[in-house]
């Protein structure tokens, strides 16, 4: 990076920090530390919403994942606005009628402690793994651009991250996501404009979205129906909503944040605000790989973007003919896109279709040169399942956008991570300090007390999330990875609150052993079988309630006659 890619970087991430600990003076209560005292406008609790899930991930993922895969991922979306509505009719004025800090406060109050318990370490297990993932995305950015290990730049990512979380609380957390949001939109207006402008003269923005298309790159829309397949609109539907309903509705990284609205209208709004604009802001993301991939139509990518891993094998006899073989390819695919671009013009249906077909085979060949590079990289020693997803979009910023937009381009992958894993841990905190430690270990003691215990826990989920971060890379797409893990562990959750929504007489006991079966359920569909992740959601959910009935039912003939406890 230049001298003034630096400048914009260390002058933007100083920026929202100051901004954001200025915003949170008086942040000296447990109330005001964890809720910001209920005081949250709608348009800051969305802002901080939408900026908790656009981590680095997103932006580097994502943009990779439809440079290999197409726009699919943007089905996995579809279910977003269903699972809004149904939140903010039925989650959010509970929450908030309830006075909880958490949501698993709540399930005590509808259940029993040890309901309340287990959903509180069902949550801290998943977000704590996730909390890694969102380090690792910002710290592999660190690794490509100043060559420095990634345990290294991982672990000064985590302690920037840690340091500002512990001192600002939940109202710093939130302040710094609006400015964070404005900054992210910028950032991707200013990507996309650049890699179109990178684009060959004598191809037009209409070229490049036609290429892209024949390419499969645009392929928003799957509509057939496939357990195994990850991204279409079935699972996205379907799947999606569960995950969700899941995500927002049981989830103490987001329940928090509309838990500090002013009123229920106020969260409703930061939720619907959601509801519309997550999707078209997904799509814009996806597309910019997209165009990515348009670009490296003209100039040649490596054969691999994990530039390491690259080197590495370089020696190797067995990757000795693949360059000249990647080269010969890449030319073959530059003149098909060439060929197929003029007889898209002129209007030579015939020509289209053979040029088409033409344009589709040598990106075949390009495609497995790269495919056999991964298996070197695996058979030599490397990682298994070696993938360069989330290399691609970095790679591209650091070597062709102009002086200063790259500096941006870096902030941004920042600053929303500092967001994403700000929030994620402060929300284990918030858990960890209101139903486990203040519940069963330390009961009474001063508001002082608990204010330096939700500190020190915020600590403490911060190099726990570092430590799991060393593992990360071995995920494969961070955004497959991150929505993976929480598919692990959201369905039971989910289940757990519909019962306590839906089916007023079922009890504590049924609902723990509903969880413990849909956990079980889970994991099994997960190693035994290619049932795509998304599902995992449906599954999970639908476990807990049959097995909750069940033992309601089969214990007592009623629901009233089962205990409480």
């Amino acid at each position: 990076m230049s001298a003034l890619d630096w400048i914009v970087l260390v002058t933007t991430l100083v920026s929202i920090i100051a901004y954001g600990l200025y915003r949170s003076r008086g942040s000296n209560t447990v109330d005001r530390y964890l809720l910001a005292g209920k005081s949250m406008p709608w348009y800051a609790m969305a802002l901080s919403i939408m900026a908790t899930q656009a981590s680095a991930i997103t932006f580097i993922s994502t943009t990779g994942q439809s440079y290999v895969d197409g726009m699919r991922f943007v089905q996995f979306y579809f279910g977003l606005p269903l699972a809004m509505v149904i939140i903010c009719a039925t989650v959010v004025p509970v929450f908030h009628h309830a006075r909880v800090y958490t949501a698993y406060e709540y399930l005590e109050k509808r259940f029993d402690s040890k309901t309340r318990v287990l959903a509180s370490i069902v949550f801290l297990c998943q977000r704590g793994l996730s909390a890694g993932l969102t380090i690792y995305a910002p710290a592999l950015v660190l690794s490509v651009i100043l060559g420095w290990p990634e345990h290294i730049t991982t672990a000064m990512m985590g302690a920037t991250v840690v340091t500002y979380t512990v001192l600002g609380g939940i109202k710093a957390v939130t302040w710094s996501d609006v400015q964070q949001m404005a900054i992210i939109f910028a950032g991707l207006v200013i990507s996309l404009v650049t890699v179109i402008l990178l684009l060959p003269a004598s191809v037009s923005f209409g070229d490049a979205v036609y290429l892209a298309g024949a390419a499969g790159r645009l392929n928003a829309v799957t509509t057939n129906f496939d357990w195994n397949d990850r991204f279409n609109i079935w699972s996205g539907l379907i799947g999606g909503t569960f995950l969700f309903l899941s995500y927002f509705g049981c989830d103490q990284s987001q329940v928090q944040r509309y838990l500090t609205g002013k009123s229920i209208a106020q969260s409703r709004l930061s939720l619907l605000f959601n509801a519309v604009a997550k999707i078209p802001m997904q799509f814009f993301i996806l597309f910019i790989g997209a165009m990515v991939f348009v670009f490296y139509l003209f100039v040649q990518p490596p054969v691999l973007f994990q530039q390491i891993e690259l080197k590495r094998i370089a020696g190797l006899s067995e990757f000795q003919a693949m360059p000249d073989q990647y080269q010969r390819a890449f030319e073959h695919r530059k003149q098909a896109a060439l060929e197929l671009v003029e007889a898209h013009r002129a209007g030579n249906t015939p020509g289209e279709i053979r040029q088409k077909a033409e344009y589709r085979a040598a990106q075949k060949e390009l495609d497995a040169v790269r495919s056999n590079a991964a298996k070197l990289v695996e058979s030599s020693g490397g990682e298994k399942g070696f993938s360069d997803t989330n290399y691609i979009f970095l790679s591209f910023v650091t070597r062709y956008l102009p002086s200063g937009i790259v500096g941006l381009v870096i902030a941004v992958i920042f600053a929303a991570t500092m967001s994403a894993s700000s929030g994620e841990i402060n929300s284990l905190a918030t858990v960890t300090v209101i139903d486990l430690y203040q519940r069963h270990f330390k009961r009474n003691a001063s508001d002082r007390h608990y204010l330096w215990a939700s500190r020190w826990f915020t600590l403490f989920w911060g190099v726990y999330a570092v430590v799991f971060a060393g593992w990360a890379k071995r995920l494969g797409s961070l955004i497959v990875a991150v929505n993976k893990v929480g598919s692990l562990f959201y369905g039971s959750l989910l289940g757990c609150f519909v019962m306590a929504f839906l089916f007023p007489k079922v009890r504590g006991t049924a609902v723990f052993c509903g969880m413990l079966a849909g956990e079980a359920a889970i994991f099994a569909t997960a190693w035994f079988t290619d049932v795509s992740w998304l599902w995992y959601n449906v599954i999970g959910c639908a476990v807990v309630v049959a097995v909750a009935l069940g033992i309601t039912y089969a214990a007592a003939g009623t629901p009233e006659a089962l205990p409480q406890h």
